[in-house]
């Protein structure tokens, strides 16, 4: 998730915690005790003003909504619902790669309460860990996506049936053409249609390594989570943690270059049609 995205996740999350402050029932008692004492409530001490109740409600009212927008644990808990809600898993049509996107929101949702039994600077740096987690599954749902794309896309399948049988046909007429010209037109035909299947291998293999990566970013990310879970409160684990990053961000480079990959293939068969 770019800093752009985070910033934006983090956005609605104020907006989240802040609409939420004022529906929580705390809030809610706090406005009807004051409705009720400004309108049956008159003067309970001579130098009493019904405006008043209006001003300690107000008062109560500010104390509440400071204390859930300084609260780092509704903090937290408003920004991973904000982040998963970005990623709407019923558009995934794959069933198994629904499933491995399921399975890394929850091994996040863990690291989340694993990073909430530390305190100073290893808590941060745990935070920062589960922030590089977010790249991580950013890209897996993206590659969810193009492995859906691949599998719905009707005309690959056609084009795997049919270019083969094409390219024979065409060398077939190569080699009974007599005319230069026409023979001409053909070979060029001939060029278009090798590069064409050239290009659908690599969408094919591209999509198989993608699949393959989903399976082991998965594997990789249960492997993160278990050596969090090892991490003790010491600040000799500093280290430990440190290479915990650099971990998920060489992994997270590999999901990178499958995605490049297969958007590069992608945009050679345009190209070509």
């Amino acid at each position: 998730m770019t800093q752009r995205s985070s910033d934006e996740v983090r956005a609605r999350a104020f907006g989240a915690i802040l609409s939420n402050a004022f529906i929580r029932w705390e809030s809610l008692v706090t406005i009807a005790l004051t409705a009720i004492l400004f309108l049956f409530v008159k003067e309970p001490f001579p130098w009493w003003q019904d405006w008043f109740w209006l001003a300690a409600g107000a008062i109560a009212e500010g104390a509440l909504v400071v204390s859930a927008l300084t609260d780092p644990e509704a903090a937290q808990e408003a920004v991973s619902r904000e982040f998963e809600s970005k990623y709407d898993l019923s558009q995934i049509r794959s069933a198994v790669s629904r499933q491995r996107l399921q399975s890394a929101l929850e091994y996040r949702r863990n690291m989340l309460k694993l990073v909430r039994r530390h305190q100073g600077a290893m808590r941060a740096s745990l935070q920062q860990t589960v922030a590089d987690i977010n790249d991580w599954i950013g890209h897996m749902y993206d590659l969810a996506l193009h492995i859906d794309a691949f599998d719905s896309n009707e005309l690959v399948e056609r084009d795997r049936k049919m270019v083969p049988q094409q390219i024979e046909k065409t060398r077939q007429r190569i080699e009974r053409e007599t005319d230069p010209g026409v023979r001409s037109e053909l070979e060029n035909q001939l060029k278009v249609l090798e590069q064409q299947q050239i290009n659908l291998e690599a969408t094919i293999n591209g999509v198989k390594r993608a699949e393959i990566q989903l399976e082991s970013t998965l594997s990789s990310l249960g492997t993160i989570y278990a050596q969090m879970s090892l991490l003790g409160t010491k600040e000799v684990d500093s280290s430990r943690a440190q290479r915990l990053r650099l971990e998920i961000q060489d992994e997270v480079s590999g999901l990178q270059d499958t995605l490049e990959a297969l958007n590069e293939v992608q945009a050679q068969r345009l190209e070509l049609r």
